[in-house]
């Protein structure tokens, strides 16, 4: 049995992700502006977070906030804030690929107690809970049971638009490339870390990354069996490190040492 709190947020991401649809089957006449280069924000997006933000602040008016779009506001419980990213994939969608979610996190006391992330094109729900596992709908996940790296597939973002961290990137995936299976880049860091908790890639890591973008997955990679943490634990604990790396536990060891093996 899903919490109160695990059930408005399955309620609020089905909502966006319904208001996501309609537009992603519009995508060519989509009013998109530009934020940046290679980071663009749109109609669809900034009304996804409308909803979530209205939903969740009906539920529990007193909880914080943190959304990729409207920032970060205090609540009146400094225990407890929503980390929201209302369409991570934007240029998937953008492009007319079925490849993006809506990302739901639960933090309290500077820890992710609940999470969803929703996959509309696909429907595919991801949910957790501390404590009581993870699933996709109704089925329950578990981490991948390789063991050998030479047999394993990594996830990564890779920075784009003159991103600072391209360099550290280029030298993560040279030094790992040679000892996997293969690297992925399939520009979703919610989906990434939830296809960690499936199983369906052996672990995951990224450089550059904001709380909205790991803040649910990183739930759902711990409560599937798998290993999360801050590549440089020293910039903090958690999801606000600014970078991440997820495996199983046999591979957790060997693949965080590599990407690790420059800071």
């Amino acid at each position: 049995m899903a919490s109160a709190n695990l059930n408005v947020m399955i309620k609020a991401a089905r909502k966006a992700g319904r208001s996501l649809v309609k537009d992603f089957r519009e995508v060519e006449n989509l009013q998109v502006s530009s934020k940046g280069p290679g980071d663009f924000v749109t109609r669809a997006d900034r009304e996804a977070e409308r909803i979530i933000k209205e939903e969740l602040r009906a539920a529990r008016p007193n909880y914080g906030w943190c959304g990729e779009e409207t920032g970060t506001e205090p609540g009146e419980d400094p225990t407890r804030r929503w980390i929201v990213d209302p369409l991570d994939g934007t240029t998937n969608f953008l492009h007319g690929l079925p490849h993006w979610a809506v990302s739901i996190a639960l933090e309290h006391k500077g820890e992710v107690v609940a999470a969803v992330v929703f996959d509309p094109a696909k429907d595919e729900l991801f949910s957790a809970e501390k404590g009581d596992g993870a699933f996709v709908n109704d089925q329950r996940l578990r981490v991948s049971g390789r063991r050998d790296m030479n047999s394993a597939i990594f996830a990564t973002g890779v920075p784009f638009g003159g991103r600072g961290t391209l360099p550290a990137t280029l030298k993560d995936l040279a030094r790992l490339m040679p000892v996997c299976a293969g690297v992925r880049r399939w520009g979703s860091a919610a989906l990434d870390l939830a296809y960690v908790a499936a199983g369906r890639y052996d672990g995951y890591w990224e450089r550059g990354i904001n709380a909205w973008d790991v803040g649910a997955g990183w739930l759902l990679v711990r409560e599937a069996g798998g290993f999360v943490e801050p590549i440089r634990p020293h910039d903090g604990p958690g999801v606000d490190a600014g970078d991440v790396v997820a495996a199983n536990a046999q591979l957790f060891e060997t693949f965080s040492g590599i990407i690790r093996s420059r800071d």
